[in-house]
C-alpha cells in the first residue's frame, strides 16, 4: 500500500483504518541501503540532523537514537554551533514513530532491547526538552509517536501543508509516550486528552492551530527557510524566531480556515473532562451528536487497558515536569511489555494485519485499580534516571 493511498481523503470514520496503515509502515524496519540511517552535519552555524530511512518513513531505531543523542550533547557544548535543526529525508515523513515491531519481538524474547529502546529514546526526548541551543524541527510529512517525541519538546516546530500528526498508540495496546503525558495535557482545553485517547489525526495548518507546531510554512519554502537559518551568525533564540515568524506570516495557505475541531471544542472540553474512561464514554453517549458517536466507534476499537493507562498518564502528567513524566512513562512502557495487549496490537496491525485485535481484558470494567496502580509503580533501581 503506497502512502498516497493512506493520505487519500476519506471520511473521518475511516481514521482508524488510516492509522493502521501508517502503523503498518512502522513495521517495515529493514534498512538495506549502505547510506547511514541518520546524517549529522555541521552547516554554517547549525548542527543538522537528517533522519534517513525514507522507505520506512524515517522510523526510529536504537542506533539512530544513540547517534543523535551523543551528537546533540557534543553540539550543545560547542561554541561554534549555535542552532540545531532536525528534519526527515524523502519528503513523505519527518518520522512516523519508533521501530515498534522490533521492540515487540525483543519484548517477547525478553531481550534487553525492549528496555534499552524506551530508556534511551526517553533520555533523548529529555535532552531535546532541555537543549540550551535553539532547536528547530521541520516536521514535514508524517509525524507520529516517536517522531513527535523528537520534535515537540524543542523550541520551534515548523509544520507544512503535508504534515500529518497523530499519537495512535491506543490502537496497538500502547499509550502516547515520548513525553505525551507532558505536552498533551498542556494543549488548549481537553484537546490533548481527546488526541491521546482517540489517536485523531491533525493535518497541515491544523497541526499549528492545535498547538503542536509553533509555525506553518509552505513546503516549497522549506529549502529557503533552512538556508536563511543556516546563514544566521551565532543566532539567539530571538533571531531564530524572527526568521520563522517572517516565513509564517507570509504563508497564506488555509490561514482563514477554522481549526478542524473548533466546532467540536466545547463538546470535547465537556465530554473529556471526566476522570474515568467510563464516564467519558457515558458523556459521549449522552451527547449523542454525530461527532460524539464517531468517537464512541473509535473507543470500541482501542485497547481498554491502553485507554485506562492513557487517561491516568495524561491526568498525572498535567502537573509533572517533562523529566517526571518520562520516568512515569518508562514505568508504563515496561508494564505494557509485561502485559498482553501490546503484543496483540502489533500482531493485529503490523504482523498478520487482520486488524482484529483480541484485547485482554476485553472490557473496561475488568481493569482493576490495583492493576492500574501496578503499572504506575516505581521499578526501583530499574527506574529511568537522568
Amino acid at each position: 500500500m503506497g502512502l498516497s493511498e493512506v493520505l487519500r481523503p476519506m471520511s473521518r470514520f475511516n481514521s482508524f483504518k488510516r492509522t493502521q496503515v501508517i502503523l503498518q509502515h512502522l513495521g517495515m524496519s529493514k534498512h538495506t541501503d549502505s547510506e547511514p540511517e541518520v546524517f549529522l552535519e555541521r552547516t554554517g552555524c547549525a548542527g543538522v540532523i537528517t533522519l534517513n530511512r525514507p522507505k520506512v518513513l524515517n522510523s526510529l531505531n536504537l542506533s539512530m537514537i544513540r547517534r543523535i543523542y551523543s551528537q546533540l550533547k557534543k553540539w550543545e557544548q560547542e561554541p561554534e554551533t549555535s542552532l540545531i535543526i532536525i528534519k526527515g529525508a524523502g519528503g513523505k515523513a519527518f518520522c512516523a514513530g519508533g521501530d515498534i515491531k522490533a521492540i515487540s519481538e525483543a519484548g517477547k524474547a525478553k531481550q534487553k532491547l525492549a528496555q534499552d529502546f524506551f530508556k534511551e529514546e526517553y533520555t533523548l526526548n529529555s535532552a531535546i526538552g532541555t537543549c540550551k541551543k535553539p532547536f528547530v524541527s521541520l516536521i514535514h510529512g508524517v509525524t507520529m509517536g516517536g517522531g513527535v517525541g523528537l520534535s515537540v519538546h524543542g523550541h520551534f516546530r515548523v509544520a507544512t501543508e503535508k504534515t500529518l500528526f497523530a499519537m495512535p498508540e491506543t490502537a496497538i495496546g500502547l499509550f502516547p509516550d515520548v513525553g505525551g503525558g507532558y505536552f498533551l495535557p498542556r494543549l488548549s482545553g481537553k484537546l490533548g486528552y481527546f488526541l491521546a485517547l482517540t489517536g485523531f489525526r491533525l493535518k497541515g495548518r491544523d497541526v499549528q492551530k492545535g498547538g503542536i507546531a509553533t509555525h506553518f510554512v509552505d513546503s516549497d519554502k522549506l529549502p529557503m527557510l533552512e538556508k536563511d537559518l543556516l546563514a544566521l551568525k551565532s543566532p539567539s533564540k530571538e533571531n531564530v524566531a524572527e526568521v520563522l515568524d517572517t516565513y509564517h506570516k507570509k504563508c497564506k495557505v488555509d490561514q482563514d480556515k477554522p481549526f478542524i475541531l473548533e466546532e467540536h471544542m466545547d463538546r470535547i472540553n465537556s465530554c473529556f473532562s471526566a476522570s474515568t474512561v467510563e464516564q467519558i464514554i457515558q458523556n459521549l453517549q449522552e451527547d449523542g451528536s454525530p461527532f460524539a458517536l464517531e468517537q464512541l466507534k473509535v473507543f470500541e476499537k482501542m485497547s481498554p487497558t491502553s485507554l485506562k493507562i492513557t487517561l491516568r498518564q495524561i491526568m498525572e502528567g498535567s502537573s509533572k515536569s517533562l523529566q517526571e513524566v518520562l520516568i512515569m512513562e518508562y514505568r508504563l512502557s515496561q508494564a505494557c511489555l509485561r502485559g498482553h495487549d501490546f503484543y496483540e496490537g502489533v500482531r493485529a496491525v503490523l504482523i498478520e494485519k487482520d486488524q482484529n485485535p483480541k484485547w485482554k481484558p476485553a472490557k473496561l470494567e475488568e481493569i482493576t485499580d490495583e492493576f492500574l496502580n501496578d503499572c504506575f509503580k516505581s521499578l526501583g533501581s530499574d527506574d529511568l534516571k537522568f
